[in-house]
């Protein structure tokens, strides 16, 4: 039984580790994109727009940040 708890919560540290981790990444990829937006709620939708377009390309994670530049210096702004 002293087994069976040990290999239950270890599991359950690991796991709960692991959301950890992807939640983070996912927060900093938001706010990379919501940085490059600044404060225009317009623009800052666009970014997030084109954040989904980028993880829906499968670009890598070391490529996101001039990924993300690109597509801002390609913002509509007649919006």
């Amino acid at each position: 039984m002293d087994y069976f708890i040990i290999v239950v919560t270890t599991l359950a540290g690991l796991i709960f580790h692991a959301w950890l981790f992807v939640r983070f990444r996912r927060w900093a990829d938001r706010d990379l994109a919501l940085s490059k937006a600044g404060s225009d709620p317009q623009k800052r939708e666009w970014m997030l727009g084109q954040l989904a377009e980028a993880k829906a390309k499968k670009v890598k994670r070391k490529d996101l940040d001039s990924w993300l530049e690109r597509a801002h210096q390609h913002y509509p702004h007649g919006r």
